[in-house]
């Protein structure tokens, strides 16, 4: 199988002053093939793209392309190669057009000046080998994440990309794009182009992938073909262990306890006449297919967007919602499905993170007392397990798991008794995950009442004591737990009652 092999690194390596990102980790990628690579948030896949795509020099190891070796290789040598990456970060100019941006850096022609037309007619080709239907003078500003997701991955295949490394191309999709993602990834098999599959959502492994790689602590693990394991293996290769009934909640959850938030007919934000009642040690969640108004209506909710008409009942009592302060004095806390832009403040420390809303109790005039301040950030690290060296790291360097505890320990120090979670395990390894739904469990214990927007059908579907199910900004009904079947859900989601 030697000569299928297009992507070779033996013992690559990089060590960053007190941590060993990648520890001499060997792996072979075949020609054609679609090849995930799995691991906890931290395990050094996002080193190793890095590596391979000549954004950081190894520090020990070689990279070999094609039967061309590299102890390091510098960006354009890689794209040389045809090595392309679409990172979850989208890398597009918002005010250009989606032909522009498929051919920015580069030219349909020969000539000196920018041939427009030629981009035209080249990206609607593209368009049409693919079977999609997008207009090509669209500016990217005006597309949803999940066509912008799109237009990342064309402008890839654009390239006559070789190597596509794609991280979590299906974070911001729905139901249909993910299926279009899909065909577009068998569609480049079939063209001989290997793809590299970074994702936390293992069906998405399993549907699309032939082996799996797993990292763990920087280390390699192993190389299976995917046809030859299953979840709880992978999973144990993940993690080091089993991981069970992570959706088991905890007993006397909620049916007939008081209610705590009642909503009449709220509306705003493109929704309309929303109404739900939210008891005492409960969790429940709201579906729907992306765009359907879950947030949007949460945004009203929190006071972060005017609402329209309606009412906000907090235990039995009207309540005044005009700002996102309103909500959190009233006892309603919010984490954000985008945590690093609306969550923490990435470079402020995660002591400083947690005791922000606390600030004016904190401080005597304008001097904050730092032992109070580390005292509290200290208890949260504590009863949320958060995993870091010290409290003054900045929170942007910690794991997307940690930095969601950040977020989550911020909300319960403002004395909030009823948090909203919007996707509240997006980006998080499998690991990680159930610590989340263990936290909100015992959050649930303690009396807390939990709102939670999902994508994830298997998470809604364990996690929820009941469901509201929404389409294009109108609520479309209640489940209760018995009657929550993934068929019934989407039948609903899709406009069928």
């Amino acid at each position: 199988m030697a000569e299928d092999i297009i992507l070779s690194v033996q013992n690559l390596t990089k060590v960053y002053p007190g941590v060993t990102a990648l520890n001499r980790v060997s792996v072979e990628f075949r020609r054609g093939e679609v090849h995930a690579l799995c691991g906890e948030n931290g395990a050094g896949k996002s080193t190793f793209i890095k590596a391979v795509a000549g954004a950081i020099e190894p520090t020990e190891g070689t990279i070999e392309i094609e039967g061309k070796r590299y102890s390091a290789i510098t960006p354009a040598q890689s794209r040389g190669h045809g090595i392309e990456v679409i990172y979850q970060e989208f890398n597009l100019v918002p005010d250009m057009s989606i032909s522009e941006n498929i051919f920015l850096g580069g030219r349909v022609s020969g000539k000196r000046t920018v041939d427009y037309k030629g981009m035209r007619e080249a990206t609607v080709k593209l368009f049409s080998e693919f079977g999609l239907n997008i207009d090509p003078d669209a500016e990217v500003k005006e597309l949803s994440p999940a066509l912008q997701q799109l237009v990342e991955i064309l402008k890839a295949v654009s390239k006559n990309v070789r190597i596509l490394i794609m991280d979590e191309p299906t974070a911001p999709l729905t139901v249909s794009e993910v299926e279009i993602l899909y065909d577009i990834v068998d569609r480049l098999k079939k063209r001989g182009v290997t793809i590299i599959y970074i994702s936390h959502r293992l069906e998405e492994v399993f549907r699309l992938t032939d082996r799996v790689t797993v990292f763990k602590d920087g280390c390699y693990v192993d190389t299976v073909k995917t046809s030859e394991t299953d979840r709880t293996g992978l999973i144990r290769m993940m993690v080091g262990h089993d991981i069970e009934n992570e959706f088991v909640s905890q007993e006397g959850a909620a049916k007939d306890s008081e209610v705590v938030l009642k909503v009449e007919n709220l509306s705003g934000n493109g929704v309309c006449n929303v109404s739900f009642e939210l008891h005492r040690g409960e969790i429940l969640g709201f579906a729907g297919l992306v765009g359907c108004g879950r947030t949007e209506i949460m945004q009203v909710l929190y006071g972060a967007v005017r609402k329209e008409s309606g009412r906000v009942l907090l235990n039995g009592k009207e309540a005044r919602i005009r700002s996102p302060k309103d909500a959190i004095d009233a006892g309603i806390g919010m984490i954000p499905e985008d945590r690093k832009n609306h969550g923490v403040f990435l470079t402020q420390s995660i002591s400083w993170n947690i005791s922000f809303p606390k600030l004016k109790q904190l401080s005597h005039f304008t001097v904050v007392n730092k032992k109070a301040e580390r005292q509290l950030a200290e208890s949260y690290e504590k009863m949320l397990d958060i995993r870091t060296p010290s409290l003054e790291q900045h929170a942007g360097n910690l794991s997307g798991g940690n930095q969601q505890k950040v977020v989550i320990a911020k909300t319960l120090a403002a004395g909030t008794k009823i948090i909203i979670f919007d996707e509240p395990t997006r980006g998080i390894d499998v690991g990680a995950k159930s610590e989340i739904y263990k936290l909100m469990h015992s959050l649930i214990a303690e009396g807390h009442s939990i709102i939670m927007i999902s994508s994830e059908m298997d998470e809604l579907l364990g996690m929820s004591d009941r469901l509201v199910v929404l389409c294009e900004g109108r609520m479309m009904g209640t489940l209760e737990k018995n009657e929550m079947e993934k068929a019934r859900i989407l039948d609903l989601a899709s406009g069928n009652r």
